[in-house]
């Protein structure tokens, strides 16, 4: 246990060494919280699919190493969800409006998680819905090439590209520009997704840059857990918030 938690205090300690690196002011201006756009998924509920099938092709090729049918129902599992890495492709997507349709375009790095990418999510869970382990067992069994397994997913299990997607109406609202994350920002983030699954840390939640600095660290039963955490965080206070204050027992 002791080992596990100095495992997870240097993890953490590169996280706040990446922090102080970034411009105070990206720490502290509060972004707007991304809502999806729920009435935008039927117009790229089929690219999303596609991606989405593409992605997980990708991700259940990893050669040499064999890999097992549990670990590939974990990647189904978690391509959807961008508090896991396995949906880092999500953040490369821009919606963007070409006359009455919309279109994804993929980017060649991640930008910053707003309404867009939230809906992207959104529509990716929605098209997946409960066949995760139905495509898992699939793409484990039948070892499919690319374009046979996107059609199984999005023609034949969940229907996704079976029609032609809706025209965009005219009064739709753009969304919003797509904005590039930084390296250390996305190398942080990789980090912070890591540390949630790493050994000796089962129950132990991930936190925000906005979550440091307002210091949201869970319910106060969660003191075991989270100790990591509440250890470093005065260190991150008196590196980012330039106060003066004595270390308290948490």
């Amino acid at each position: 246990m002791a080992k596990s938690n100095q495992k997870l205090i240097l993890s953490l300690l590169y996280v706040i060494v990446i922090f102080s690196w970034m411009p105070i002011e990206s720490h502290c201006a509060k972004k707007p919280v991304g809502i999806a756009r729920r009435e935008d998924i039927p117009f790229i509920k089929c690219q999303v699919c596609q991606k989405l099938a593409s992605q997980l092709h990708k991700q259940a090729e990893i050669t040499p190493k064999k890999i097992s049918e549990f670990e590939i129902i974990e990647i189904a599992e978690n391509v959807c969800n961008l508090k896991k890495q396995e949906a880092n492709w999500i953040l490369k997507n821009d919606i963007v409006e070409e006359g009455d349709k919309l279109k994804l375009v993929e980017k060649d790095s991640g930008g910053q998680c707003n309404s867009e990418c939230k809906t992207i999510e959104r529509a990716c869970q929605e098209v997946l819905g409960y066949s995760d382990t139905d495509v898992a067992e699939y793409l484990y069994k039948k070892k499919p090439q690319l374009n046979p397994f996107v059609d199984f997913v999005c023609k034949d299990l969940t229907e996704a590209c079976s029609s032609k997607p809706p025209p965009v109406p005219k009064a739709r609202s753009p969304g919003e520009p797509f904005v590039p994350k930084s390296a250390k920002e996305t190398e942080m983030e990789k980090l912070m997704k890591s540390i949630e699954g790493m050994p000796g840390a089962p129950g132990m939640k991930t936190y925000s840059q906005e979550d440091f600095m307002n210091q949201k660290f869970g319910d106060e039963d969660d003191d075991e857990t989270n100790l990591p955490f509440k250890l470093l965080m005065p260190i991150y206070i008196h590196i980012f918030a330039g106060k003066n204050f004595e270390r308290e027992r948490w």
